[in-house]
C-alpha cells in the first residue's frame, strides 16, 4: 500500500490523520473508516473501500495507491468528488490516474534535484 504524500482528508478525521493511517497499517478496527484509492481498473476513476475490508488476509492491499481518507461513506463521497473536481479543473479532463501519475513524477524530479547538491 503506498500513501499520496498530500492526502485528501475528509474534515471529521483532519485532526486523527496519523493515528487512523496507523491504524490501517496496522489492521486495527477502524469501522466507519473508508480509504480511497487509484481506481482498480480503467473504467472507474476512483475506488472508495470500507477499511474493515483492508484487514482480510486475502485483501490485494500491495497495489493501493491510497490518496484519500474520510469518515463514513457520504463523507467518502465528498472527498472523492473533491479530488476528482480538482484534476478537472486543473487538467479539463477525468484523467485521475495520470494525473496523480504526474504529480509523483514531479515530486521525484524536485526531490532529485535538491538531492544532487
Amino acid at each position: 500500500m503506498v500513501w499520496y504524500e498530500d492526502l485528501y482528508v475528509g474534515e471529521s478525521i483532519l485532526h486523527k490523520t496519523k493515528k487512523i493511517k496507523w491504524k490501517i497499517l496496522h489492521n486495527a478496527g477502524q469501522p466507519s473508516v473508508y480509504v480511497i484509492t487509484l481506481a482498480s481498473n480503467e473504467k472507474n476513476l476512483l475506488d472508495i473501500i470500507p477499511s474493515r475490508e483492508l484487514m482480510q488476509k486475502g485483501y490485494p492491499k500491495k497495489n493501493l495507491f491510497v490518496v484519500g481518507l474520510a469518515k463514513g461513506y457520504d463523507e467518502a463521497i465528498e472527498v472523492a468528488a473533491s479530488i476528482v473536481d480538482e484534476v478537472y479543473r486543473r487538467t479539463g479532463t477525468f484523467a485521475v490516474r495520470a494525473y496523480f501519475d504526474e504529480k509523483r513524477r514531479r515530486k521525484r524530479e524536485e526531490c532529485q534535484s535538491y538531492c544532487s547538491y
